[in-house]
């Protein structure tokens, strides 16, 4: 028999090599209906997999990150199905289950269309009817490359060659249908009850430019028709928030043929951005940061010394000066150990916090750029603290307490993630469970709840992220608090003790907005364009009636300017109705309209972009409105 801790840790015994879904039976009707995959010691498997030993087991539904991600990629299959039935000689690439769908990648001799869409859709529908058990089989490398020869699918022969010797090779079957596949997966087709394809687009076959381009198809899936009715308003909501789409037509950025990846920002632009710097740099004075600046070019042996060549190397730009290497920051870190070297530090100076604004480039392949989401340069708001040991848990919840002022002036709510130690990581294990237990301690110090994500951390040390969510539900990672024991080894920093001794400092690396570029795109989307007042590149614009207004809008524009509120006027020969509308396509917050009785009484008529018509007012009365709204940085 075996002992098997369930998730609530009751422990039952049972059979061994049973399967999970007669426990997953024997648990309740509702609990077998929700079911979609398990997780065993930690690690996610099909309901079908059998038990062999001592374990925890949880059984995992579309509440969970797991269960979704099961039945999201079935649904991958049930897409690639379809389409190798309607169109056989189309070959398939790779399916995996992403945050919110699936995607499949296809070597199609043509475009797929609108109307293709309809009839995988179809089709899709039909296997779900069929109710098909989905069955997992491992086969030696030699048969499983004849399988795929056999079926034609020459991407899968090409997958299969470069697995490392002694890996097991799995595949999937449901009816007609075989793909290579590692799992997990749901038990049959029939779990899938809603499902949408949402696009299609072009990607090159393993993420490189080199390789042929082939058509991926997107989609999501859900368990209940609501949930997926729910996200495809989302995602219309979604495309009239595109900060792409309002970036164009607010006049904020552009991206150029002549520098794909790389924005230009506009004077529209540049206000919200430079006003969001000017804040930045108030609140890190505050809490007692120093600003720095360093090269955007550093010699190739500081890049070695980093770890960067070796763990980065192919997200780099390169150049060469005198005939020697150099490399195009795509971190500042490196360029911040310099300026702590500099100096030799007491404990007494500890901590020692240096903010920077550093512009830095990394390559991203053309199908993965996306407005200022995805770009090639970005400047992030970094920030590197140097610290004793005994004051990494103060120092970190500094941090967590600025990211939250940060946010909340945004109006974001926000989750928090623990990433751990990745494959590619630095340093040993000791230093590594050190680093990640004070991270843990100190969220637990302020009671914050949070997620663990495994295997995500940074190369030198294990991070604390912080995901915003936006007024539609979405979820973006923008802030990251890292902690470092590897990179003050590696560049021998130090400190002299009370003891007279030298000693290791602890580095933390983190940021709040993330990149300026990125937290701009995510701003533009959360308030659709309507920038809270403080941030609108027009916080108000005067429209005169007729001609004979235009003295009084010209001193009224000169007075709100001089109070350094940004104002304009529009004296073209339009209907003010007209003007009216153009403002409000513009979102600038505040319309002064000014006619005869405006004129004769030295006041002002004030529109609001959302509330309408606020009647009228005196301008100091309105000054005053505005200056508060400004002044408070309020989230309207």
């Amino acid at each position: 028999m075996l002992k098997v801790t369930l998730k609530d840790e009751k422990e039952i015994e049972l059979k061994k090599g049973i399967k999970i879904e007669e426990v997953v039976n024997s648990m309740g009707h509702k609990l077998k209906k929700e079911a979609l995959a398990a997780k065993v010691d930690g690690k996610v498997i099909d309901l079908n997999g059998g038990l062999d030993k001592d374990c925890k087991l949880e059984i995992l539904t579309f509440e969970d990150e797991g269960g979704k991600l099961a039945l999201r990629h079935t649904t991958s299959h049930i897409l690639a199905q379809a389409v190798k039935r309607l169109f056989p000689e189309v070959k398939l690439a790779i399916g995996p289950a992403i945050e919110n769908g699936f995607y499949y990648d296809f070597d199609s001799g043509r475009p797929f269309t609108d109307a293709d869409l309809e009839l995988i859709e179809k089709e899709m529908n039909n296997i779900i009817k069929e109710d098909l058990i989905l069955k997992r089989f491992e086969l030696p490398r030699d048969e499983a490359i004849n399988l795929m020869k056999e079926h034609g699918e020459d991407y899968k022969v090409e997958l299969i060659e470069d697995l490392p010797e002694g890996e097991i090779i799995s595949f999937y079957e449901q009816g007609e249908f075989i793909d290579l596949c590692a799992g997990p997966h749901v038990i049959s087709t029939g779990k899938v009850k809603a499902f949408k394809l949402t696009s299609v687009a072009g990607a090159y076959w393993r993420g490189n430019e080199k390789n042929k381009m082939l058509q991926r198809i997107y989609g999501t899936s859900f368990i209940k028709r609501s949930q997926l009715d729910e996200y495809l308003k989302m995602l219309e909501e979604a495309k009239k928030r595109d900060h792409r789409k309002l970036g164009k037509e607010l006049d904020l950025y552009s991206i150029q043929e002549e520098g794909p990846g790389f924005p230009f920002f506009h004077p529209n632009g540049m206000i919200i951005r430079n006003i969001l710097e000017s804040f930045w740099r108030e609140e890190h004075k505050k809490a007692g940061y120093q600003e720095i600046n360093t090269p955007i070019i550093l010699g190739a042996e500081l890049w070695k010394k980093s770890g960067h060549w070796d763990h980065y190397k192919e997200n780099m730009y390169f150049t060469e000066i005198d005939g020697e290497p150099y490399a195009v920051k795509p971190m500042n870190c490196p360029g911040g150990l310099l300026m702590y070297k500099r100096n030799l530090h007491s404990y007494r100076e500890l901590p020692i916090r240096m903010a920077e604004l550093g512009l830095v480039h990394r390559h991203e392949l053309s199908g993965a750029l996306h407005g200022l989401m995805r770009v090639r340069c970005f400047t992030q708001d970094d920030a590197h603290l140097y610290m004793m040991p005994s004051q990494i848990k103060e120092e970190v919840i500094g941090v967590i307490e600025l990211a939250d002022r940060f946010y909340k002036i945004f109006g974001f709510e926000y989750y928090v993630e623990l990433s751990t130690k990745p494959e590619n990581s630095m340093g040993s294990d000791e230093d590594w469970e050190v680093a990640t237990n004070a991270l843990r301690e100190t969220l637990e110090t302020k009671k914050i709840n949070y997620r663990v994500n495994e295997g995500d951390g940074a190369f030198y040390g294990p991070k604390i992220d912080f995901h915003l969510k936006d007024c539609i539900g979405r979820t973006w990672q923008c802030g990251t608090i890292q902690l470092d024991f590897q990179m003050p080894e590696l560049f021998e920093l130090t400190y002299i003790g009370a003891d007279g001794e030298k000693h290791r400092p602890v580095m933390v690396h983190r940021t709040i907005f993330g990149s300026m570029e990125r937290f701009i795109a995510i701003l533009t989307e959360q308030c659709a364009g309507a920038f809270p007042t403080w941030l609108a590149p027009i916080q108000a614009i005067i429209i005169p009636v007729s001609e004979k207004h235009y003295d009084y809008a010209e001193s009224l524009t000169q007075k709100i300017d001089s109070l350094n509120i940004r104002v304009e006027k529009d004296i073209r020969s339009e209907k003010v109705g007209f003007k009216i509308r153009e403002a409000q396509l513009k979102k600038i917050p505040y319309m002064i309209i000014i006619g005869d009785k405006e004129v004769e009484n030295s006041n002002i008529s004030v529109r609001d972009r959302k509330e309408g018509d606020l009647g009228s007012m005196s301008l100091d009365d309105f000054i005053v409105k505005i200056s508060k709204e400004i002044n408070d940085k309020l989230n309207k």
